[in-house]
């Protein structure tokens, strides 16, 4: 089978391996279909950290039901299910609790709780940038959809990863109908984020960012944009709300975060963060950080490579604020989330930019990677077909499809995503 597979810093190739396949009476085996690139990716396509050479990546992924072991019960041959990047077993102390996110017992290492497909220190599982996927414990960790899915998958992969983990900064932040919320970031996670939680009522949700891609789809789905580059976000919610500051915020960028000049500095969006929010306000932190950063001595320092970040703990401490941290669980969430994307209460595939075949992935990874404008999210389809199920056409970037736009005189091109102007050119 053909699979995505890292093979150093920023060197992802497609290529030929061995195929996936049934290795436990529990397992399932899924036909991917949909799978995302995810910003998390990038800290080990980046070398930032201990990544094998040779594994597949991908941990956000959708497919189609090809083969089940013979413990399994419950799911079956041609159903089509979404797959959470968590790996459970639904057993040991911490599954029972809810937290599939620290799963003990598929993480093989003793000091460590939590697996993953295809991902650095979470054990030794494959990715689902691939054709195939071997997922344990299936009745447990694959999520069954119902009969839109084959046409629906740019929204259901959503629950893979992003849109659940976006929810769970917003549950750790506390947020109610009413509330004034500051996401910092809108890369994918952070426009969840702001996403759930207008779906919960927020009154007012700014998201700060510096790359204007970003911000507008911010702005396209009812949140108000910060350019970093030109405002300072904690003003500018102080400013709006009597110098108090927002009830509660997220923090959806993680270890790499970079001022608009690009120097890093893994601390700025904490800080900002604690300094936007008021006092006894809560935060919730999704963003990725790491107790050990190979590539963090030259990039930051010697302290931020061990994971020791400088915020400023006490004006935490001195406001009052309650902090949430981790990674998300996401069977916690998804089954809420799919009901509401079935109900068309949601659609989280409005950061979805770009559609390519697996065999594009290095130039996606790349794309990706340098930020480059109107590559907010990508999909890869190793079957070949887009996210309706469609066979795929000959790939337009973004840029294509507004240089279409601009040339046929439509409105409002530089805010839509890619499903506005392909449905916007009649594609």
């Amino acid at each position: 089978m053909k699979a995505a597979v890292y093979e150093g810093p920023r060197s992802v190739t497609v290529k030929d391996v061995p195929d996936a396949r049934i290795e436990h009476p529990c397992d399932i085996l899924v036909r991917i279909t949909t799978t995302n690139i995810c910003g998390s990716d990038l800290h080990m396509y980046e070398g930032r950290t201990s990544f094998e050479t040779g594994r597949s990546m991908g941990h956000e992924n959708l497919g189609e039901v090809v083969e089940v072991g013979k413990a399994v019960s419950k799911v079956q041959v041609g159903d089509w299910v979404v797959l959470p990047f968590n790996i459970a077993c639904g057993f040991c102390k911490q599954c029972e609790q809810g937290l599939t996110n620290y799963c003990l017992t598929m993480q093989p290492k003793s000091d460590l709780a939590g697996a993953a497909y295809g991902f650095a220190d979470m054990g030794p599982y494959q990715g689902g940038q691939a054709e195939l996927l071997r997922v344990p414990y299936g009745d447990f960790n694959a999520l069954r959809l119902g009969e839109d899915a084959a046409e629906r998958q740019l929204d259901y992969v959503m629950l893979a990863d992003i849109f659940p983990t976006g929810y769970h900064a917003t549950e750790m932040a506390q947020v109610k109908p009413g509330d004034q919320t500051i996401i910092y970031g809108a890369g994918p996670v952070g426009l969840m984020a702001a996403y759930s939680a207008i779906l919960k009522g927020a009154g007012r949700v700014w998201v700060a960012d510096h790359q204007p891609d970003r911000l507008r789809l911010a702005e396209q789905i009812g949140a108000i944009p910060v350019n970093t580059a030109e405002q300072d976000p904690a003003e500018v919610v102080k400013e709006a709300t009597l110098g108090l500051g927002a009830d509660n915020g997220c923090e959806c960028v993680g270890y790499q975060a970079h001022d608009p000049q690009g120097e890093e500095d893994a601390s700025l969006t904490m800080n900002g963060l604690i300094d936007a929010v008021r006092f006894t306000g809560s935060l919730g932190v999704v963003g990725v950080f790491l107790p050990e950063d190979p590539g963090g001595a030259e990039a930051q320092g010697q302290l931020e490579a061990q994971g020791k970040i400088p915020i400023d703990f006490g004006m935490l401490w001195f406001k009052g604020q309650h902090i949430g941290t981790g990674q998300a669980p996401v069977k916690r969430y998804n089954r809420a989330l799919r009901d509401l994307v079935a109900g068309g209460k949601a659609e989280p595939s409005f950061v979805v930019s770009h559609e390519l075949d697996l065999d594009e992935a290095p130039a996606a990874y790349e794309h990706f990677d340098n930020r480059d404008d109107g590559w907010t999210k990508v999909v890869l389809h190793p079957d070949g077909r887009d996210g309706s199920g469609e066979r795929r056409q000959a790939h337009m970037t973004l840029e294509d499809l507004r240089r279409q736009a601009s040339e046929r005189g439509i409105e409002g091109r530089s805010h839509m995503n890619r499903q506005q102007l392909e449905a916007a050119l009649g594609r």
